[in-house]
């Protein structure tokens, strides 16, 4: 008797430790969700800024239609720029489809580069991309700065260029929409002010931005 006595008790011991553990476990991961910021569009261009005037060009779909882009447009443009063998741009494009519901009268338009059209319609057929403009124009990726792959701009309602950068996976994507509508260069540069904010309490300004 004496035996499962304690037997029972140690084993009462145990499951308090175990529950003490969790608990600080659980306490762990809640700061370091905190400490883990979101990562928005990687912003690597040497040419252009959030705020400066998309530049503007006429290109032609591969289906024959004239495209303006970085034109003054009622809703503003994503220009996505990618290629057939991109794998990580194919990853993306279930979320432009998505994207052309949700963020309805924006206008998406994909852009890549080559000689060879008869391979970007076959791209455009195996994935489904009828409902998009699809152009080719290596003058447009330079215009823009593009050097890696995916790359997205979103060019707002005015012609100006609200953000931009290399877009990896969905969040990355998402964030151009986000740090628009929040009216920032892009999330790292609204969590930066917040950090500044935080250890100052007053708003550090930012002398790189007018």
């Amino acid at each position: 008797m004496d035996l499962m006595v304690f037997a029972v008790s140690a084993l009462w011991v145990l499951v308090l430790i175990l529950v003490v553990m969790v608990f600080a476990l659980a306490r762990q991961v809640g700061v370091l969700y905190e400490r883990v910021a979101p990562a928005g569009a990687l912003m690597i261009n040497q040419q252009l800024k959030v705020g400066d005037a998309a530049p503007r060009a006429v290109v032609k779909s591969i289906e024959g239609r004239e495209l303006q882009i970085g034109e003054p447009t009622e809703s503003g443009q994503l220009l996505f720029f990618l290629a057939p063998d991109c794998p990580v741009c194919k990853s993306l494009l279930p979320v432009l489809k998505t994207m052309q519901r949700t963020e309805r009268g924006r206008e998406i338009i994909l852009l890549s580069d080559g000689d060879n059209e008869d391979e970007h319609r076959r791209f455009v057929s195996a994935e489904k991309l009828g409902q998009f403009d699809y152009a080719l124009s290596e003058f447009v990726g330079r215009s823009y700065g593009v050097s890696k792959l995916p790359y997205g701009v979103l060019v707002g309602s005015t012609g100006l260029i609200s953000s931009l950068g290399i877009v990896n996976s969905r969040e990355h994507l998402e964030s151009l929409f986000e740090a628009e509508r929040m009216d920032v260069a892009s999330i790292q540069d609204y969590l930066q002010q917040a950090v500044d904010t935080d250890s100052t309490g007053v708003k550090q300004y930012d002398s790189t931005r007018s």
